[in-house]
């Protein structure tokens, strides 16, 4: 929010806002493409006639558009938006190297651009999450590299001592994403298109599902939890639960987290005691994951009565309970004879989408609805009403499609494993897939609801947008421990 005066201020005396507007708008329209994509490929699964023969809106070349469209496009923008808005605001400073930070918005659509024509076109590089040939690889090391230089060059000129948890949590973030995409992306190029991975055999999965997993627990998690412990203590207007606990909460993550990728490889050639470790690194990932949650929804002690009236706290909250319980379920899933049942099944894509759309979706839609009004100096969304029924609606289509999804993937691994007492199968693989149709189509109902929610958020930002005008938002005076700015 700014006052008449804050738009005359002079450029050094503000925050370096343009940016995160630029990201935040990006974020609302990836999320529509990624989630429409994700309902096309939703609907092939339940009436594969739908891709019309036609390659490149074959299921195979439309799924990794649409996990990269969702995890990269929607989600990296507004973790751009989100974690150039508080490391400013956190640290009393405006953004180092301004157009350095203009370089990364361009430079990241760009990327977005480049998987949207190379992946239906099958270039591939075939790795769960990292599927963009080398070229891209390379883009995104740059911009990278070019993020961290603005983030933590940002805190290098802070003008308060204390260093927010949330820019902790954002720093490990840009770090390990770093680390883990160098690596893994490691290949040897055979044209413009076309690579293969340096690594071969066991050693491939293995650093793959390093990479993956990390992709999860680091892009997907870490990154969220900064938005988490800066723009629910703010929308509720309360201090977090325990700031001790927040820092525990850090370490114990960041250090755990980074060990769990093999048991994404059970009953497979990875070696039985990596294996193990993986599971147990998995289990005891439950400890700082459930520390978070409740540390962020304690916030709200001596305010819960604002879950009433205020819509975007709804979806900062409810995000935490998906974040709960997709980090109670990873754990369990992890253990091997648990995994014997959900391994290839459809109970995974359920818990891959609890934490996706319930914890990632409802996080990053809270954070923008608080950000967005206040980037083009508005009181509020545009229409409070329309926060509401999206979250309703959001929140069925989650339930239905992780429910169908459950239930689906523990009948399919029952049938699988069900045998004659002569030792053969009593299904085929095709009573199977006949038996998952009806889960198929509840699964598209929950994800249709969850992409008109998304539309209904693209129409009343654009009204938002319209009704303001872009404000400038003055650094205010150091204070001498300032908690949130």
């Amino acid at each position: 929010m700014t006052s008449s005066a804050a738009v005359t201020a002079p450029k050094e005396g503000v925050y370096t806002d343009d940016v995160v507007r630029l990201f935040s708008l990006a974020a609302i329209l990836w999320g529509v493409v990624g989630m429409l994509v994700g309902v096309i490929i939703a609907s092939q699964l339940a009436w594969p006639e739908l891709n019309f023969g036609i390659s490149f809106l074959s299921y195979g070349r439309l799924r990794p558009l649409h996990t990269n469209a969702v995890i990269f496009a929607f989600g990296g923008c507004a973790l751009f938006a989100t974690s150039y808005h508080v490391v400013q605001r956190t640290c009393h400073t405006r953004l180092f190297a301004p157009k350095l930070a203009l370089f990364t918005f361009w430079g990241w659509q760009l990327v977005i651009l480049a998987a949207a024509i190379t992946l239906p076109l099958g270039m591939t590089s075939s790795k769960e999450y990292a599927e963009l040939e080398w070229p891209i690889d390379l883009l995104i090391a740059v911009v990278w590299v070019s993020y961290a230089v603005v983030f933590f060059g940002t805190i290098g000129i802070r003008k308060v001592r204390h260093i927010y948890v949330a820019n902790w949590f954002f720093g490990a973030f840009i770090l390990a994403v770093a680390l883990l995409h160098i690596f893994n992306s490691a290949a040897i190029p055979v044209s413009l298109t076309k690579s293969y991975s340096a690594y071969a055999g066991v050693q491939d999965a293995m650093v793959q599902w390093w990479y993956g997993h990390n992709a999860v627990g680091f892009f997907l998690t870490a990154g969220f939890l900064g938005m988490m412990y800066y723009y629910i203590p703010k929308q509720a207007e309360r201090p977090v639960f325990s700031y001790r606990l927040s820092i525990v909460h850090f370490w114990a993550l960041i250090f755990t987290y980074m060990w769990a990728g093999p048991h994404h490889l059970h009953y497979t050639a990875l070696p039985d005691w990596a294996q193990s470790i993986g599971m147990i690194f998995s289990l005891v990932l439950l400890a700082p994951s459930w520390g978070g949650m409740i540390n962020g929804i304690m916030t709200l002690s001596g305010a819960w009565h604002k879950l009433r009236d205020d819509p975007i706290l709804k979806f900062l909250i409810v995000s935490l309970s998906f974040y709960g319980m997709s980090t109670f379920e990873g754990p369990m899933m992890s253990i091997k004879t648990v995994n014997a049942l959900s391994h290839y099944t459809d109970w995974t894509v359920g818990h891959v989408h609890s934490g996706a759309l319930g914890w990632v979706g409802l996080i990053s839609m809270g954070s923008l609805y608080y950000l967005i009004p206040r980037l083009f100096g508005q009181k509020q969304m545009y229409s409070v009403k329309a926060i509401e029924t999206h979250f309703w609606i959001a929140t069925i289509g989650i339930v239905l499609y992780i429910a169908a999804m459950w239930i689906a993937g523990v009948m399919q691994g029952l049938m699988w494993r069900a045998v004659n007492p002569d030792g053969t199968l009593v299904y085929s693989f095709v009573e199977s897939v006949k038996a998952t149709f009806p889960y198929y189509v509840v699964r598209l109902l929950g994800g249709t609801l969850y992409l008109t929610g998304m539309l209904i958020m693209a129409w009343n930002v654009v009204m938002t947008v319209r009704a303001g005008k872009p404000a400038l938002a003055p650094i205010p005076p150091v204070h001498a421990t300032p908690a949130l700015a």
